[in-house]
């Protein structure tokens, strides 16, 4: 299934003031060059809102940034929440336009899951409750930013995941078998190559840097997995589930990786 292609749900900069690049912090690592408080812009942001180094993020030191979405938020806060005007032209909507960021990121997080949950056949016999917690998600981020600052999407989160096991369960089944479950394994470093994880539960699974060259993921749930650094050259993750770019970019693979429709393979990559 592809990755959703709704502009709503795909960060969009061009429409954003810059909210990942000041909202959030970071810490001088492997990811980032440098030290970073909330609040305080990235000495890359431009003017314009804009990366001044984003054709060459990696090589300056910022990996970090080149794996991250914020799933449409930056552009629902900055032109909806905030009715366009930035935090540059009104400094003093800055400290509640930076709180209510990642409130909304989560509730795009959710939408992005739920609209793939949506796409899938095998769940039909759940769209009417999947539309019904798309439409109540929809509502809150469309609240006005004194609320969305208060609002605590612990409890939003808990009413959307049982439907989204319940989906994966219908989805995995199609793939034959008996379904296996490895759901927030610790599989750092492990050596799966040519596994066969068709159909297989990897919720939050831990799978750094494992080895998944020629494995195959066809019909996985890895909503939550951690694949940074994981080698998946080779590997097909044809119709996995609740993937997201932001995964796929953290991982290692190369020209013979099997995608899902309408996912675009890293420039990092080897060819």
């Amino acid at each position: 299934m592809p990755e959703t292609r709704d502009s709503a749900l795909r960060g969009d900069c061009a429409q954003c003031f810059g909210l990942c690049c000041v909202a959030l912090p970071f810490a001088k690592s492997a990811d980032f060059a440098v030290d970073k408080s909330a609040g305080d812009p990235c000495r890359n942001l431009q003017d314009d809102f804009r990366c001044g180094i984003h054709a060459r993020l990696r090589p300056s030191g910022f990996q970090g940034c080149t794996v991250y979405d914020c799933f449409g938020a930056g552009q629902q806060v900055s032109q909806v929440t905030f009715g366009g005007v930035s935090w540059r032209e009104a400094p003093e909507t800055a400290r509640q336009m930076y709180e209510v960021f990642p409130v909304v990121r989560q509730l795009h997080e959710l939408l992005r899951y739920l609209t793939e949950a949506l796409e899938r056949p095998a769940a039909r016999r759940l769209h009417g409750e999947l539309r019904t917690a798309l439409r109540r998600v929809e509502e809150l981020t469309a609240l006005p930013a004194a609320d969305l600052e208060k609002l605590d999407v612990g409890p939003v989160r808990a009413e959307v995941n049982p439907l989204m096991l319940r989906t994966s369960e219908l989805v995995r089944a199609t793939a034959g078998g008996k379904p296996r479950g490895r759901r927030g394994a610790d599989l750092i470093g492990k050596r799966l190559r040519g596994a066969k994880l068709r159909g297989t539960d990897l919720r939050g699974a831990l799978l750094i840097a494992a080895d998944l060259t020629g494995a195959d993921l066809t019909l996985t749930d890895l909503i939550g997995a951690d694949l940074r650094d994981a080698d998946l050259s080779g590997a097909v993750l044809t119709d996995a589930l609740f993937l997201t770019q932001p995964q796929l970019n953290s991982a290692r693979g190369d020209a013979a990786t099997v995608l899902p429709q309408g996912f675009d393979r890293p420039s990092h990559w080897t060819s």
